[in-house]
């Protein structure tokens, strides 16, 4: 593929603040954006140049959504995978077999090990009768998830003992019972991979979740996280190479007195990286068009030694003028109308 010149058309599938961002990154390189999304009230179709809205499995609408765009992309790890079959697969970028690894934990958490990474011990459930023998086998406290559909701490429920099991059921596509891990802190490892096979890394942010949604981000990370980063970017780098991985990719880690436990994986630009828009030389949202457009990547560095990312939740985000008298403060609102409660409105940087 030849680097797609400007007046190109990026496809977006999914409508939400990421897809903002990165529409925004797009129209500074001088590509138009066409958003894909089911809802009407799209923050992302806001700051693009069409929007087709219609359900991810009307073909039709999908089919003439590609034909308008140069290569298409994605800013929500829970695309459904089959529709996208009607599709030149070409044209996708990085590729569904990325999504369909990222939207099954225990799909992904095999895919990890197998590259020699280590998760969280775990069991697969499939009926209610199988949660007791998990908990004999993984132990209390532990953490039930859902085996799909399952992001910012939804489809989660914490176990603290066994009375708790038999209050609990099972969904029809399955779940998995994790150990609770002794950690010392979170972090996350950014890169991204062009279609050459080039890899960049972004720092490492140590990363505070409250309620299981990232609440803040920071560099520099503890020196528990400087230590344990460069075999969490090699499993990283290796997981990119064996899923021919274009674009930006995350994967988050507990650090912990043994090492690097992988956590989560999701194949797209991601919240603990906002702080890259104006933390880095280039930031993620650009270097994910540059990958996905075969253009040159940006310099990943760090710009400033300390970077500090809050995200806006709920009705904190009504404050503008309040968070703007911090003269360091970089404020980003999505344009989401209703600030419920625990929802991500926005976000703050503040460096130097």
């Amino acid at each position: 593929m030849t680097a797609l010149p400007p007046g190109s058309t990026i496809g977006i599938l999914g409508g939400g603040q990421l897809g903002r961002m990165m529409a925004v990154a797009a129209a500074q390189l001088g590509y138009h954006v066409h958003v894909f999304a089911p809802e009407r009230d799209s923050v992302a179709a806001e700051v693009a140049a069409k929007f087709t809205c219609a359900s991810w499995h009307d073909s039709g609408a999908l089919i003439e959504f590609a034909r308008d765009c140069d290569v298409i992309t994605y800013e929500f790890e829970n695309v459904p995978v089959a529709p996208l079959a009607a599709l030149p697969q070409e044209q996708l970028a990085p590729s569904p077999r990325a999504l369909e690894m990222a939207q099954d934990r225990v799909r992904e958490k095999r895919f990890i090990e197998e590259a020699g990474g280590r998760p969280a011990p775990f069991a697969v459930i499939d009926h209610d009768s199988e949660l007791t023998d998990a908990i004999d086998r993984i132990g209390v406290p532990g953490i039930l998830k859902t085996r799909r559909d399952g992001y910012d701490g939804k489809g989660q429920w914490k176990i603290a003992d066994r009375q708790e099991v038999y209050r609990a059921r099972v969904p029809q596509s399955g779940c998995v019972y994790e150990a609770r891990i002794d950690f010392e802190c979170e972090f996350s490892v950014i890169l991204v991979r062009n279609r050459a096979g080039e890899v960049r890394f972004w720092d490492s942010t140590r990363n505070r979740h409250v309620h299981g949604v990232l609440a803040h981000s920071e560099l520099p990370a503890p020196e528990i996280v400087l230590q344990q980063v460069a075999k969490a970017r090699e499993l990283a780098q290796m997981a990119a190479i064996a899923l021919n991985y274009v674009g930006v990719l995350t994967l988050e880690f507990f650090a912990t007195a043994s090492g690097p436990v992988f956590n989560e994986m999701a194949p797209r630009v991601h919240n603990s990286g906002h702080w890259t828009i104006e933390g880095a030389v280039t930031s993620q949202f650009e270097n994910h068009v540059r990958a996905i457009c075969n253009l040159p990547l940006g310099d990943t560095s760090s710009v400033y030694d300390k970077v500090v990312m809050d995200n806006l939740l709920g009705s904190e985000a009504l404050n503008l003028a309040g968070h703007l008298a911090d003269g360091r403060a970089h404020v980003h609102l999505y344009g989401k109308a209703e600030a419920r409660e625990g929802r991500k409105m926005g976000h703050i940087t503040r460096v130097g």
